[in-house]
Order: structure tokens, then C-alpha cells, then sequence
């Protein structure tokens, strides 16, 4: 007997196993923590099967849970491009998209491409700032949609990706060593600023901000030269720098998640159109696997 999947269930559930909590699946899909839960269990029973277990990290996927990941987010895909495809034709207007700078070059140039083919008479006009600036300019009506990146936690906006904050180096770089500890950041109004001094702090270790003026260009330049560290999240660090493991001496950092935020006014068909594309290039990102997610991390001698 052919039996149907309800979408609602699916995309709950690729929402727990991305944010590997039921506080976050809850953000991200607009429902209570209560309703998360009661909708996963509804959708283990339609399957027979049990696809999550509790562990000291969250929540963990079982090898059911495991094989229906890729085919829920695959069929969330198909259905979201149904959706936009028959609601959204012909298209025309702008969009104004705000996306902190480390994410420009890294995660928006597929969402730009697929966009721009599908819908050519769309004007897309980056905003790009720190994560606190995006969240005024979305206040102010400045933008009308942001992927701001924020501590993991309740937040208002969609969680698209949870990633982890790590410390960036150069090639065979030495100045992780030196104390003060050299730091370099894109501006003082850097998401990931209070987070990094805190950790600092807690484990006693003096740093000197080198470089806070606004360009990441000059941010990584310092840090390809052995000037200074940053931090950055996983999938962000450029291939020519790497990744500090553990045991260099710097405390672990903590995983930011990338948040999906609308104006108040809410979303229209244009949004609608860029959401589905920017929701798709998130699920298409690989999670939780350091070699996929381009850890480099570099040895230390004997």
C-alpha cells in the first residue's frame, strides 16, 4: 500500500539532526521545544524505527536516523523547488541580502549562480557587515533578509548551519606562541569577539588586538604572514592558511550557528525564491566530518 510522508515531520526532523538539539530544531522550524519532540516521535512511529539517541554532546543519529538524513533533505529540496516553481514565475523586483563578509566568498556564490539563472530579472544588492551590523540594518528596513551568525542558542531567525569557531594560523606559523597573544579581527563589532576574549580570559591568557579595521583581506593578510591569529569558523578558512588542533596551547572555542533572519514585515515571493535557494546550499554542506569540512590542522614537531 502506497503510504505518503508528510513534509512538516521531515523537515523537523532534518532540523534536530542538523542543530543536534531539540532547542534548536524548535528555532528553526518556528514550533515549541514540546511540539519538536512530538512531531520526531510521531514520524518514528510512522517509520517503526528509532532515528535519534541522547548522548552527552546532544542529539545523536542512529543508523535509521543516518540513512534517512540525505533522503528527507533531498525530498525537502524537490518539494521546496516545486513550491517556489509553481508560486514564484516570472519574477521581477530586487531583494537586498545582507551576509556577513566571511561568508561572501565562501558560502554565496552557489546561492548566486542558481538564483540568478532562475529568476534573471531578480536585482540581488549585497549588504555586506559583521553580524551585530546586519542585525541593525534588518531592524532600520535597511535589508530585507540576513544570515547573521550568532552564539548557538534560542534566536529569532532560522537556523540554516551550526559550525565550529576555531583558531586560524599560517602555514607553519609560530606567533600562536607568543604572549601576548597577537590576534587579528575584521572590526571591533565581529560576532565571534566576545566569545574569543571570554575564553581567553577564563584560561588567563593576555592577547593584543593587532588589526581591527573593517577589511578581512587585510585581517587574513596579517594572519598569512605570521602577525597574527584569527578565528574563524571551519568552513570559512581559506585553503593557503590551517586550522590550530588541540593541544596548541589556546582554549577550544565555541560553535556559532548561522542564522536565517527576515525583515518584520515578513517574506515575499522574491524572499521566498532566495530562502529555498539559500536553504538548499546549507543542506548541501557537509556537517560534523573534519575532512569534509576542510579541517587543516597543522602537526607539532616530535
Amino acid at each position: 500500500m502506497t503510504r505518503d510522508l508528510d513534509t512538516a515531520l521531515l523537515r523537523t526532523f532534518v532540523a534536530a539532526a542538523e542543530t543536534a538539539s531539540m532547542t534548536a530544531a524548535a528555532n528553526a522550524v518556528h514550533r515549541t521545544q514540546g511540539a519538536v519532540s512530538q512531531q520526531i516521535r510521531r514520524l518514528e512511529e510512522l517509520l517503526d524505527c528509532k532515528l535519534f539517541v541522547r548522548d552527552r554532546r546532544g542529539l545523536m543519529l542512529t543508523d535509521a536516523g543516518e540513512r534517512l538524513l540525505e533522503k528527507a533533505r533531498q525530498l525537502l529540496a524537490i518539494n521546496d523547488e516545486i513550491w517556489v516553481a509553481m508560486t514564484s514565475r516570472d519574477l521581477t523586483g530586487r531583494i537586498r541580502l545582507g551576509v556577513p563578509y566571511d561568508l561572501v566568498i565562501t558560502h554565496l556564490p552557489p546561492v548566486l549562480k542558481a538564483f540568478a539563472n532562475s529568476y534573471p530579472q531578480v536585482e540581488v544588492l549585497l549588504f555586506c557587515a559583521t553580524s551585530p551590523q546586519l542585525a541593525d540594518a534588518l531592524r532600520d528596513g535597511r535589508i530585507d533578509l540576513a544570515l547573521i551568525e550568532q552564539p548557538v542558542g534560542p534566536a529569532s531567525g532560522e537556523c540554516l548551519s551550526v559550525e565550529p569557531l576555531v583558531w586560524v594560523t599560517a602555514r607553519g606559523g609560530e606567533i600562536y606562541r607568543k604572549r601576548p597573544l597577537p590576534i587579528s579581527l575584521v572590526c571591533e563589532s565581529c560576532a565571534f569577539r566576545p566569545s574569543i576574549f571570554a575564553r581567553l580570559r577564563e584560561h588567563g591568557l593576555e592577547w593584543r588586538a593587532l588589526f581591527e579595521n573593517g577589511n578581512i583581506g587585510a585581517t587574513l593578510a596579517t594572519v598569512k604572514f605570521d602577525l597574527a591569529i584569527t578565528a574563524m569558523l571551519a568552513t570559512t578558512v581559506p585553503p593557503d592558511l590551517d586550522i590550530l588542533p588541540p593541544g596548541s596551547g589556546l582554549p577550544e572555542l565555541p560553535s556559532f550557528a548561522i542564522n536565517l533572519h527576515l525583515r518584520p514585515l515578513g517574506a515575499n515571493a522574491i524572499a521566498q525564491a532566495l530562502i529555498g535557494q539559500l536553504r538548499g546550499v546549507f543542506r548541501r554542506q557537509p556537517r560534523d566530518d573534519a575532512e569534509q569540512s576542510g579541517y587543516r590542522s597543522i602537526g607539532f614537531g616530535k
